[in-house]
């Protein structure tokens, strides 16, 4: 599946057709329900293939947060923690004052 949206429109919507095609007549029920789930989902899925839409900066953001929360065990109040959230994920580059020597 991972492949298929590397292929132009057209040649994902046909191997789609065939992937769903092959999976619905398979005798496993785990693979027919994935079939039938993914032609429920075809425009869907040709629309992101179609716009080159990904999901890796939303999965990026996400672990940001993640990592920052597991930073902030500990806080004593969640305010401290949702300041911390907004100032790492931000993009501000706040930089500590520097001793002057």
């Amino acid at each position: 599946m991972r492949t298929l949206l590397k292929h132009p429109l057209e040649q994902a919507r046909g191997e789609l057709r065939h992937w769903v095609f092959l999976a619905s007549h398979s005798r496993m029920p785990e693979i027919v329900e994935l079939a039938k789930r993914i032609r429920r989902r075809r425009p869907d899925i040709l629309r992101t293939i179609e716009l080159g839409y990904s999901s890796a900066r939303l999965k990026a953001f996400d672990n940001r947060i993640k990592v920052t929360i597991r930073m902030a065990y500990g806080f004593r109040h969640v305010n401290n923690l949702i300041a911390l959230v907004m100032l790492r994920c931000d993009g501000l580059d706040i930089r500590l004052p520097q001793p002057t020597i």
